[in-house]
């Protein structure tokens, strides 16, 4: 099966290897069996409904929530040559009727519709008779009231294994905790399906959090630096989407906003706009972007705080799609904390505004922790991170400055202790600033605070700063905070001990509020003129055939295009999302192009590797997994029998050799490979100047691209 697989996966969509998981997922689909898949934005969820659709007889029915989603995906795929079709409303009557009897013909591989469509007596009727061989059920969160982002609409799908007894699922998503997770399988009925969960690590994605102070400016200064990218900058409300974008059109830059209160048509307009490069930027509420199939989107930045940590990364994972280093700006302050819990007040149930205390307490942690950003965000999802520092955060590129903080906390955790031995109970967060500011307000009149022996001692630090400290004590667990309405601050048992022995305590300064600019490793090298040249062809070409531009090729694409020059359709056909049907349509255009620019201008050479594209990583550490697996090699085991002793897949044992390798582990090119096998691997990877993708092809599949990642860094090291 694999072999078809990979022939199906380079000549329609153009890659010559899967993405984490894919194979797995695919071939379970194939075999008929349920499956439940969590991937990370840009993980490739797509093409694991998408292939199987192609290799199975019959129609793969994909469920999707979003009209421009549907759009978007079947424009992509009919720009490969793949038969395939969406039902929603926004098409006419006319063109509605002829996709059915397209339907009703046989034509098409793919069918999108949106759950409310789907579930109609007459469209499960119709559906009874099209052969459905696979029901793909995208964005599964939405079925989970525990989610982020629950539709009422969703909750009808889970009758579909009563409609469809016999037809696999597929449940896919790519943000969901592992409460969601259960909800997801119990609502569609998915007992028995095959789990898989990737790792939620985007490490294409740099993340950093300033204060914000004069927003606008910070965010002007910010993107004027990257002018030629796309980016999306998320409001809290309509009337900041709407003032941003014409502000930064005033400076010239075009944006356009979008969200609720714009009119259907003006919405589509202008995602239309942003998906073809026409306009850079967007400024939006949470309404834009689920699901959104833009994969060069080179920033996202939050104007304000976002409401949990689910909401942001999924917000955030609309950049780098295509695996190239992007940005992700997180604009906080106090204040963005305030309005939260204004509107959780508004929420009708105690139930709901607890819930959504404790989910914006966790985004306040995570914008305010001097902790490494990426081991928050995934031990939030259950994840840990194996190493230190990622490497791409701003805690871990510029660590914030410490200092003793041990007498600001006495005087912090003495307030709360104060407050409480007065009057019996607790009070929040505001109040206890008050009392240490020496503020004469009706609350500490009331409950006679001005009479305490802390009232007035901490004069020397402004009201922000004195919260800060009481927000930094909540996350080292000195203090903890209450998610009831009046919420209150209490000490904890470490806390009353580090009051009592006058513990050390570190604190984190607040860090500057313009942001540093990051230089951006992992970027392919490429001839950068050259790939300006690329893009406006394809803007061309893209707009001759009323498709969004990245239809035609992807960044990645161009940018490899700007490396390797190629200048025949054999060459043409190695550059990565090259299939067949764009080889056909669109390979002479870019040949001319590149021949065009090399009579005036000339060619660069470029050492790095195009194969991979990965945020830098620290110097290769061994964790406990790792360990074991060089444990079962010491004593003899292949790779490939030690895959099977640990139920883990090859590729990941490659990987924990690899970076065993790296940290100088006594690991010899031998141990691994014949002497034959090292000849036939010299001899690929210099007809392929280094490039393992190619190697591999040139090998003819012979060794797992894991085992060449292996080669390499043991010959590299020596």
């Amino acid at each position: 099966m694999k072999q078809p697989l990979l022939a199906a996966l380079k000549q329609s969509f153009g890659f010559s290897a899967f993405r984490p998981l894919q194979e797995e997922i695919i071939l379970d689909a194939m075999e008929g069996r349920d499956v439940f898949a969590l991937l990370p934005t840009g993980g490739g969820k797509s093409l694991c409904f998408q292939l199987p659709a192609l290799m199975k007889p019959g129609l793969t029915v994909v469920v999707s929530p979003l009209i421009s989603l549907m759009k978007d995906q079947v424009d992509a795929l009919q720009a490969s040559g793949i038969a395939a079709t969406f039902l929603n409303s926004a098409i006419a009557a006319g063109e509605g009727r002829k996709r059915l009897r397209g339907l009703h013909q046989g034509e098409y591989r793919l069918l999108y519709a949106a759950p409310e469509r789907l579930m109609l007596l007459g469209m499960l009727e119709d559906l009874k008779k099209w052969n459905v061989s696979l029901i793909a059920i995208d964005e599964a969160h939405c079925i989970s009231e525990w989610g982020h982002d629950f539709r009422p609409e969703y909750r009808q799908l889970s009758t579909l294994r009563d409609h469809f007894p016999g037809v696999p699922i597929m449940a896919l998503t790519a943000t969901a905790t592992e409460r969601v997770r259960d909800d997801i399988l119990r609502q569609l009925r998915l007992g028995d399906a095959v789990p898989y969960v990737a790792s939620f690590n985007r490490p294409n994605l740099t993340y950093r959090v300033v204060p914000k102070s004069k927003p606008y400016e910070q965010v002007l200064d910010f993107i004027s630096k990257r002018r030629k990218e796309s980016g999306i900058v998320y409001c809290f409300s309509r009337k900041a989407a709407d003032s941003v974008a014409a502000r930064l059109n005033e400076d010239g830059i075009k944006a356009l906003p979008y969200h609720a209160g714009l009119t259907a048509k003006e919405r589509s307009h202008n995602q239309e706009l942003f998906l073809r490069d026409e306009v850079r930027v967007i400024a939006a509420t949470i309404a834009f972007g689920m699901g959104i199939n833009k994969p060069n989107v080179r920033y996202v930045v939050h104007y304000d705080l976002p409401k949990n940590i689910e909401g942001y990364y999924q917000e955030t994972g609309r950049a780098g799609r295509d695996g190239l280093p992007s940005e992700c700006l997180l604009l906080f302050s106090a204040a963005d904390v305030v309005k939260q819990n204004g509107f959780i007040d508004e929420k009708p149930t105690l139930q709901e505004q607890q819930i959504a205390r404790e989910q914006l307490q966790q985004m306040v942690h995570y914008a305010e922790s001097r902790q490494c950003r990426r081991v928050t965000l995934l031990r939030y999802f259950g994840e840990e991170w194996p190493e230190e520092t990622c490497g791409g955060c701003d805690n871990c590129l510029t660590p914030r400055e410490t200092f003793d903080g041990t007498l600001v906390a006495q005087k912090f955790l003495s307030c709360v202790y104060r407050v409480r031995e007065k009057t019996g109970f607790g009070f929040g967060l505001k109040h206890l600033v008050d009392v240490l500011v020496g503020a004469e307000t009706e609350l500490i009149r009331r409950w006679q605070h001005e009479a305490v022996s802390t009232y007035g001692i901490g004069k020397e630090l402004k009201r922000t700063e004195w919260q800060a400290v009481g927000r930094e004590l909540i996350r080292l667990g000195l203090l903890r905070q209450s998610s009831e309405k009046f919420s209150v601050i209490e000490l904890t048992n470490e806390g009353v001990a580090a009051l009592k022995h006058r513990q050390p305590v570190m604190l984190t300064r607040t860090p500057a509020i313009k942001p540093e600019v990051f230089k951006r490793s992992g970027e392919i090298p490429c001839d950068e003129l050259l790939f300006e040249r690329l893009r406006a062809l394809r803007h061309r070409l893209a707009d001759e055939r009323d498709v969004a531009a990245y239809i035609i090729f992807s960044d990645v694409a161009l940018r490899e295009m700007a490396n390797k020059y190629p200048q025949n359709p054999d060459a043409f056909a190695r550059i990565s999302g090259v299939g067949k049907q764009k080889l056909d349509a669109y390979a002479q255009f870019f040949i001319d192009e590149i021949a065009a620019y090399l009579q005036t201008n000339p060619r660069q050479v470029f050492e790095d590797s195009l194969t991979t594209v990965t945020a830098p990583r620290p110097k290769a550490r061994i964790n406990d997994t790792m360990r074991e697996t060089l444990r079962l090699f010491r004593t003899g085991l292949k790779p490939e029998a030690i895959a099977k002793e640990r139920g883990l897949v090859i590729s990941t044992i490659y990987g924990h050799l690899v970076a065993a390798a790296e940290a100088g582990e006594p690991l010899r090119v031998d141990d691994f490979f014949s002497t034959d096998d090292q000849a036939q691997i010299v001899l690929a990877l210099g007809k392929a100047s280094g490039d393992l993708g190619d190697a591999k092809e040139l090998l003819g599949g012979t060794f797992d691209y894991g085992a060449l990642r292996l080669y390499r860094a043991l010959r590299s090291r020596k």
